[in-house]
């Protein structure tokens, strides 16, 4: 006769909520990083032949394995760092057309996405007051 192993613990509604926090900062971080390779080398380059703008997207590289990782410390900053893409994303949304303008809406989305996971992950992870 098998021994059927106990069951898991069910998560808690606060850990599925961290969770999804960590996936969505995650995937948007991820997702905006492809958007900066793909926007600055093939979609809509200032140059035809490219752009060195290529290399903004080397800074987002820096908080990439504290977010997948989950540190707290790292989505407290980076909640901080993204804002310089955001600002980014609106200049160039409301300065460029066509295509550019369009992949800047969607830095936007990507970097407010973001930064709402990132504080609110930051603010459920605190330390309790002693």
């Amino acid at each position: 006769m098998s021994e059927n192993p106990l069951p898991q613990p069910l998560p808690t509604k606060e850990e599925g909520i961290l969770r999804t926090l960590q996936l969505g900062a995650s995937a948007s971080l991820l997702t905006l990083i492809f958007l900066c390779l793909a926007w600055e080398s093939i979609l809509a380059p200032l140059k035809p032949s490219g752009s060195l703008l290529i290399l903004k997207t080397l800074p987002l590289l820096l908080p990439l394995f504290g977010i997948l990782k989950g540190k707290r410390y790292t989505y407290q900053w980076a909640s901080m760092f993204i804002l310089f893409y955001f600002t980014e994303g609106v200049v160039r949304a409301w300065a460029d057309k066509g295509l550019s303008a369009k992949l800047a809406v969607v830095e936007v989305v990507l970097t407010l996405l973001f930064f709402i996971c990132a504080i609110y992950y930051a603010k459920l992870t605190r330390r309790p007051p002693q």
